[in-house]
């Protein structure tokens, strides 16, 4: 019985590597660049060489090894075909096949990083006590991923999760990057929570204690808002109030037994979550009520964790 598993996060930048046991155990984690020169030629014969390299150096044999799960950003089919990753300029081809190659055969299993975020902690990390979880990333952007009894909903084009452009405002005049306007990702996302704050600042002449701070972002906006800061709370509550407009639409499709909060704006804390989830329960219907909202407990590892899982 093979005894380890490897579970790439492949990004833009970097790709982050984690080699497991086969019961979860996190047994050694790095990072290698991504090449991201000619369309993304080398990508996958550098993350093979580096997974070689690994099992050489800890005297692991292919028998041993039960697999090896890669996220992906961008839409993965169930059969492993990725379609157009911009950021890492790859069209349309079979990842688990042409790295599966590349590794001699070895078991290859891809998925979009979100949904491979999402399956990390319903694994190992703040889900792992419900069958029924979705995780909502809070970033550059707003992500996430849907996981319905332990198993990852992918959608027939791969876009399910795509929390982030649900239309929460049908009276927002600036577009967002998708090309439609109010999405949850002009609200919710750091992004987005500092145009809120800028759009409030420049219209009033409020006092306010975040006029001083430079560079004026989501971090800044919840921590003054902890502080008191009328106007800071004011954006604040405006971010969450959006948010839990967004649950609530999704909670009426899905059900889930608890809502996963991650990306850098979730280290605003209990204090972000207090605010979303007293919202939620005045939005939601009444069946929804009290779910579980919780912070993701996994940070940056969800990705390689989730990887991992898609291969066992």
């Amino acid at each position: 019985m093979a005894s380890y598993g490897f579970g790439l996060d492949l990004g833009g930048t970097t790709c982050k590597c984690g080699l497991f046991t086969t019961d979860g155990e996190l047994v050694e984690k790095w990072e290698v660049a991504t090449d991201t020169t000619n369309g993304g030629v080398n990508i996958l014969k550098n993350l093979s060489q580096t997974v070689l390299t690994k099992m050489e150096e800890k005297g692991i044999a292919a028998d041993d090894v039960w697999g090896v799960g890669i996220g992906i950003p961008g839409p993965v089919s169930d059969d492993g075909v990725v379609n157009r990753c911009v950021n890492l300029g790859w069209g349309v081809f079979n990842v688990e096949q042409e790295l599966s190659e590349l590794l001699g055969g070895i078991k290859v299993k891809a998925g979009n990083d979100a949904n491979v975020a999402a399956l990390g902690e319903a694994w190992m990390g703040a889900a792992r006590e419900y069958s029924s979880s979705v995780m909502v990333t809070l970033g550059t952007g707003v992500g996430g991923g849907v996981i319905i009894n332990d198993s990852i909903i992918c959608g027939t084009a791969g876009a399910a999760g795509e929390i982030g452009h649900i239309r929460v405002n049908y009276t927002e005049e600036s577009t967002c990057g998708c090309g439609n306007r109010g999405c949850l990702e002009q609200y919710c996302s750091a992004t987005g929570i500092a145009r809120l704050a800028k759009i409030r600042l420049a219209t009033n002449d409020d006092e306010s204690s975040l006029r001083d701070i430079e560079p004026l972002d989501a971090k800044a906006v919840f921590d003054e808002a902890k502080k008191g800061d009328v106007v800071a709370k004011e954006i604040a509550r405006r971010a969450c109030e959006y948010l839990a407009q967004g649950l609530q639409v999704i909670s009426c499709v899905m059900n889930p037994e608890a809502f996963v909060i991650g990306g850098g704006v979730s280290k605003a804390g209990q204090y972000l979550i207090d605010e979303v989830e007293y919202r939620f329960n005045q939005l939601a219907f009444h069946g929804c009520r009290n779910t579980k909202i919780v912070l993701a407990t996994l940070g940056n590892d969800a990705g390689i964790y989730g990887a991992m899982k898609l291969i066992l």
